[in-house]
């Protein structure tokens, strides 16, 4: 059997942001593997085209749960939801994600809100609730929680104050939470892309893949798959593409005067 691989049909796995780009490319992988999958998002359309294409491709069980994670009781609903349809995830995948490129005191309250909320602590709680859950279950190590940081942590940039701050916490708390819960036979990994060719920065279709023609962005597909593997192999983090890796210490060590011209000319992508 493939890394990771279930019998089909015993075990479900939860993906969050599942309805398109890198949730999508997760549901779909872990569906190849054998999971039930419940997917989670937003908007009901693109839930049922995932549903749609999985039990296409697979033949595995899929159910679609809209909830809007960007709330401060949305974890609760979402726990209370799933459980109500009787799923008891191995695997989780907190995948949902809100971008932002916009200096903090033009950012509106509210969006800064959601942002912290979705990605700190909604993620936060389903990780206690689900982790909690695998180990009562007894599952031992099939219990796997895949959050999804970002490589911007490394990157405190004017206009990605909140952004990059948020997804921050996400990398340090996921790699602390994944050596309390060890012992007990959960693996949690962070994973932490750069460029992902997705509607979530607002690039059209052309430049994303102009920009995985070039070598700026890689697929969401990829990051999935590369995603995935450092879960199966218990890595704490990752960066997906050993080039980033590299531009890591440079960027932390930037300093002002070539942040400042670059503050100049990208002012006006902010929104």
């Amino acid at each position: 059997m493939k890394r990771g691989a279930v019998r089909p049909g015993t075990a479900w796995a939860l993906v969050t942001g599942a309805g398109s780009g890198i949730g999508r490319c997760y549901a779909l992988r872990l569906a190849a593997l054998g999971y039930e999958v419940a997917l989670v998002g937003e908007r009901e359309a693109p839930l049922r085209a995932v549903q749609a294409e999985i039990e296409a491709a697979t033949g595995r069980r899929t159910a679609a749960i809209v909830c809007d994670l960007a709330r401060i009781d949305a974890a609760e609903e979402l726990i209370e939801r799933v459980a109500a349809a009787g799923i008891e995830p191995d695997v989780l995948v907190n995948n949902a994600g809100i971008f932002s490129f916009c200096d903090v005191l033009r950012t509106p309250r509210e969006r800064i809100e959601r942002i912290v909320l979705l990605h700190d602590l909604t993620a936060t709680k389903l990780c206690r609730h689900y982790a909690a859950r695998m180990i009562e279950r007894g599952i031992g190590g099939r219990g796997r929680i895949l959050n999804m940081s970002s490589y911007s942590l490394w990157m405190p940039f004017p206009g990605l104050a909140v952004y990059s701050a948020s997804k921050a916490y996400l990398k340090a708390f996921s790699v602390a939470f994944a050596k309390e819960v060890r012992e007990k036979g959960i693996r949690v990994t962070a994973v932490c892309p750069a460029g992902v060719a997705t509607d979530l920065y607002g690039l059209t279709p052309y430049w994303q893949r102009i920009g995985v023609k070039v070598g700026a962005l890689i697929t969401p597909d990829s990051c999935a798959r590369r995603g995935l593997r450092a879960l199966w192999r218990g890595r704490r983090c990752t960066v997906p593409d050993w080039w980033n890796r590299l531009w890591i210490p440079l960027l932390v060590l930037l300093p002002m005067a070539i942040l400042r011209p670059l503050r100049r000319y990208t002012m006006k992508f902010q929104k």
